[in-house]
């Protein structure tokens, strides 16, 4: 069974499946996050949409890229879970299926490539504070209460 996070579902609305792929990046006791500045000002797990044709895997390694600008390595799926949210900036109300990993970063290239999004490290105890999504906060809680570190 897949825990659900997020608004309430509602009856009388249609929402569209959206599978998509998040990563917990450990190193030294921080983790990298991304803080995505519209369409509302966020700190989250790097990750997002898996397009049409695209391996979970494969849109692991191209959303952490594109919102850090780090190439990772050693990704291990954690689990997962649904999300019912609107989605402003695509203009529908989404039911997300959130695929979590964690996965080591390897090697920054550079700055993000996603426009409005800016890579940070911070300290794993300040990230579960600072999480906007519920669903990440719970995974990532729940992998440091499994033995996880930031390695």
């Amino acid at each position: 069974m897949t825990r659900r996070f997020g608004e309430p579902v509602q009856t009388d609305r249609r929402y569209i499946r959206r599978p998509g792929v998040y990563a917990i990046l450990p190193r030294q006791g921080q983790l990298l996050l991304t803080f995505q500045a519209e369409p509302r000002p966020e700190v989250q797990l790097p990750g997002g949409g898996i397009d049409p044709g695209e391996s979970p895997l494969q849109a692991l390694h191209r959303e952490v890229y594109e919102e850090t600008g780090w190439r990772i390595g050693r990704a291990q799926r954690l689990g997962a879970y649904r999300r019912y949210t609107y989605m402003p900036e695509y203009d529908l109300w989404a039911e997300k299926i959130c695929h979590i990993y964690v996965a080591l970063p390897v090697r920054s290239l550079g700055a993000p490539t996603e426009p409005g999004h800016l890579a940070l490290w911070m300290p794993t105890a300040m990230a579960l504070e600072e999480l906007a999504n519920s669903g990440e906060v719970a995974f990532l809680d729940n992998w440091l209460r499994r033995g996880g570190s930031g390695a």
